[in-house]
């Protein structure tokens, strides 16, 4: 673990006032996501049998909570650019649980998650039934995960993953890993696909830690978010879709993740204050 990822999260005491908040805003929250979740869950029945694994639905309501969650919790979405229409997959660097809710506001869009993820209380349920995409770390199912992504690539849905591997603290980005880019160079679907670098950029509220939106380390899940949902006001986030690049206009899956680092990277750096 690196000094950074060592580093102490910022910390705040929660007095009355805001417990008060993070009951004001999490309640809202967890209704209408988990109300939600029983709506898409009877959608599936009807939708499953008509269109297989295409999903024309469900994804409308997985963006309008996410809109709505973000609307609850008072954290301002600044855009630019535009998400892609085509076939092909997001990449983005990952600084916080609340990638979740920014990325998916703004585009229809299937997580790939480690495998691990599904087993999180509350979460996995959430990402199972979103269509999320878990992927082992072990070499040995390298050609099943593959088949996995071929099949949701053909299928018309656009996936997004995290190539630095891990949460940042929201101030800098990871060198990209190349890995998960090879899925997109096999059966010619280079030739048919499209790759988005997003670059996504925390602005902590005023007065805070530049860290505040940071998600990292051995940081546990449950105190981050009550830190967020009691905090006195909110900060914003940026969101930057750039323009897609064809898969095949690069010789290797490193000159492609290579690419998006470079990309976002730089936006991030640039992002206004």
């Amino acid at each position: 673990m690196t000094d950074w990822q060592k580093a102490a999260a910022p910390q705040r005491r929660i007095g009355p006032a805001g417990w008060l908040r993070a009951l004001g805003r999490g309640v809202p929250m967890a209704l209408v996501t988990y109300g939600a979740l029983v709506l898409l869950l009877l959608l599936r029945l009807v939708e499953w049998p008509l269109f297989g694994p295409s999903r024309p639905w469900t994804p409308y309501l997985t963006q309008f909570v996410c809109r709505a969650n973000l609307f609850f919790l008072g954290l301002r979405r600044e855009t630019r650019g535009q998400p892609m229409k085509g076939k092909g997959a997001v990449v983005a660097n990952h600084s916080s649980w609340l990638d979740i809710f920014v990325l998916n506001a703004g585009q229809r869009i299937y997580f790939v998650a480690k495998a691990e993820v599904s087993g999180w209380p509350g979460i996995g349920w959430l990402a199972r039934a979103t269509g999320t995409v878990f992927i082992e770390r072990r070499g040995t199912e390298a050609k099943a995960q593959q088949k996995v992504f071929e099949d949701r690539l053909l299928a018309g849905h656009q996936l997004l993953f995290f190539p630095e591997g891990t949460s940042t603290d929201a101030i800098r980005v990871l060198p990209f890993k190349s890995t998960l880019f090879q899925a997109f160079f096999t059966n010619g679907l280079d030739r048919v696909l499209s790759i988005q670098p997003v670059t996504v950029v925390y602005h902590a509220p005023a007065g805070e830690d530049p860290r505040f939106y940071g998600w990292w380390g051995d940081m546990d899940f449950a105190p981050h978010l009550l830190q967020t949902l009691a905090a006195p006001r909110h900060g914003r986030v940026e969101i930057v879709y750039h323009p897609p690049v064809p898969v095949d206009a690069f010789a290797t899956r490193k000159e492609l993740a290579a690419h998006c680092e470079r990309v976002i990277r730089a936006s991030h750096g640039l992002a206004g204050n």
